[in-house]
């Protein structure tokens, strides 16, 4: 899902800056509503649709200010800060990591995840294991993911298995490649 945004007076340098930037944008508020449900809890899927929705919006935005400056509006600065609570939720590097995941940049993504489940804040440290395990599923590193599975049932409270640690792990996956095909980003990484 990506939302348009009128922006008057564009360059179509700055358009395209907008279209590339909704799609990421959507795409990690997406991811980043997914991997807050799964460390705080609720319906994935709901919370994937939600974050896309105000990603999108202020990715458009910062796609098109590099090409040209737009006018600010009440619903983007609101989007924007609905943008910055997930950032606060997660902490900046597993946000950071997810945007390198949405645009399959693994190495960058566990490099992120490894320093946020540093973390001395417990939310911010099980969403960087989370990213870790995602990112090593979605880079076709299942074997390393599972490595980190006996860590992920310690930490998350929501999990009483492996097994069950292995069942969200998958979802996650899937759910991670249909954003990206919702926001016309490749399904898989190459």
């Amino acid at each position: 899902m990506l939302t348009l945004i009128t922006l008057p007076s564009c360059s179509q340098q700055s358009m395209q800056g907008a279209g590339r930037g909704a799609a990421t944008g959507a795409a990690v508020g997406a991811v980043g509503g997914m991997v807050t449900a799964l460390v705080f809890g609720g319906n994935v899927g709901e919370a994937a649709a939600r974050g896309a929705v105000y990603g999108g919006s202020t990715g458009a935005a910062a796609g098109a200010i590099s090409g040209a400056v737009a006018d600010s509006n009440q619903k983007k600065a609101q989007e924007a800060a609905e943008l910055e609570a997930l950032r606060k939720r997660l902490g900046d590097d597993a946000f950071s990591g997810l945007a390198a995941l949405v645009e399959c940049k693994h190495e960058v993504a566990q490099g992120y995840g490894r320093t946020a489940a540093t973390s001395d804040k417990p939310d911010f440290a099980l969403a960087g294991l989370w990213l870790q395990v995602i990112t090593f599923a979605d880079s076709r590193q299942e074997d390393q993911a599972r490595t980190l599975l006996p860590d992920l049932v310690e930490k998350d409270s929501k999990l009483s298995s492996e097994s069950q640690a292995e069942t969200e792990m998958q979802a996650a996956l899937q759910k991670l490649k249909d954003i990206r095909q919702e926001n016309k980003l490749p399904r898989e990484c190459k």
